[in-house]
């Protein structure tokens, strides 16, 4: 096992009776699953910020790992500070002096919301017999929030990658709830790489002894050897080569370990202590099924159900989401502009470190015309 792991960890979801931290939760009742199962009793956790005035909602879903913490510190219930805190909150691009920002935990996730580490209808964890779910049947769980909010229609809804995959599901499914929509690092459907990549850290997790068959949560011990390897492998496909051999080179630790491998330790270790390994096959599994063109005559024609004002915006070092995927988007979406490009070296992790480039996309969305046209004036002049 990697350093850093406390090997007595058994999961780093939050469980009934932790702080909640800023979490609000909604109960939703029962949910049917495009499998035609039914998963009972469905709660989402969510934070919100600003005050809603009935037209101002915008709704940030967050990537694989993320949760509703998107704004705020690390404290008691967040285990890290928000994830998005310098596009999100007062004055901030998003701006939450002005608008009402809604951020649930993804259903099947592991921070308050219904998923393998939560209990089942007989007090039990779910574990390994927590139903598959699809993109679809999560975005079903976040309408049936906005419903129970009052939330008839969002003024924007934004996702970066796994977010992207549900903020195109809610504007195709949903055009008449959805006024503006921003798809960053995403695509229309999980392609064959992103499958077999997704398929090998799914692998890595079933693999390690103590999986249990997703059945570990009453054990000494949970998955952590194998969620910690799954994250290295994804991590690498998040970051770009040119960033990984400018830090890195072929430079050793003072013990003579590689210098990139110690960095993905300390990743895999900093997702260990806050995630949990049965979400992470759940979750994974349920991007391999985004197909926004399945059972509505293909991707162009699902697209063209799309009505609300797009920005699609790809990150130009992106390996796990290339710039094609995007503008295929950009390409199909009647409402959609030219295809935004973040200059980054970070890959796909660019659309969360990119904070400015990324911020002034959505600054610009979010903004009447009359701002719109200051806004564009503005950056001219700075360029």
């Amino acid at each position: 096992m990697a350093p850093g792991i406390d090997p007595s960890l058994v999961t780093g979801a939050w469980r009934e009776g932790d702080p909640p931290g800023g979490r609000l939760f909604a109960d939703l009742g029962d949910l049917t699953l495009d499998s035609g199962a039914t998963l009972p009793d469905v709660r989402l956790a969510y934070e919100t910020w600003g005050t809603f005035d009935g037209s101002n909602a915008v709704l940030v879903l967050h990537a694989l790992t993320g949760d509703s913490h998107v704004v705020g510190e690390a404290g008691p219930g967040h285990p890290t500070d928000g994830w998005w805190g310098s596009v999100v909150g007062p004055g901030r691009p998003i701006d939450t002096d002005r608008w009402f920002v809604v951020a649930a935990n993804i259903l099947g996730g592991c921070q308050g919301s219904t998923g393998p580490a939560s209990l089942d209808p007989d007090g039990l964890p779910w574990g390994g017999s927590f139903p598959a779910l699809t993109v679809r049947d999560q975005v079903r769980a976040e309408v049936a929030l906005a419903d129970r909010m009052g939330i008839d229609r969002w003024h924007a809804v934004i996702g970066g990658s796994a977010g992207g995959m549900r903020a195109v599901e809610w504007a195709v499914e949903h055009p008449d709830r959805v006024e503006r929509l921003m798809l960053l690092a995403t695509s229309a459907a999980a392609s064959a790489e992103q499958i077999a990549l997704s398929r090998t850290q799914v692998a890595a997790i079933q693999t390690d002894p103590a999986w249990f068959d997703g059945d570990y949560y009453d054990g000494p011990v949970g998955p952590l050897a194998g969620l910690d390897l799954a994250r290295r492998i994804a991590h690498i496909a998040y970051r770009s080569e040119t960033e990984l051999q400018q830090r890195f080179g072929r430079a050793t630790e003072m013990d003579g370990t590689w210098s990139v491998d110690s960095y993905l330790q300390h990743h895999g270790a900093k997702l260990v202590s806050r995630f949990d390994a049965g979400s992470y096959v759940v979750l994974t599994s349920a991007m391999d099924t985004h197909d926004v063109g399945r059972d509505r005559g293909g991707i162009a024609s699902a697209l063209s159900r799309v009505t609300a004002r797009t920005v699609v915006a790809g990150i130009d070092s992106d390996r796990l989401y290339p710039l094609h995927q995007q503008q295929e988007l950009a390409d199909l979406i009647p409402g959609a502009g030219p295809l935004a490009v973040v200059t980054s070296v970070h890959g796909h992790d660019g659309f969360l470190v990119e904070a400015e480039q990324v911020g002034e996309l959505a600054r610009d969305l979010l903004a009447d015309p009359v701002e719109r046209q200051y806004i564009r004036r503005e950056a001219s002049a700075a360029e």
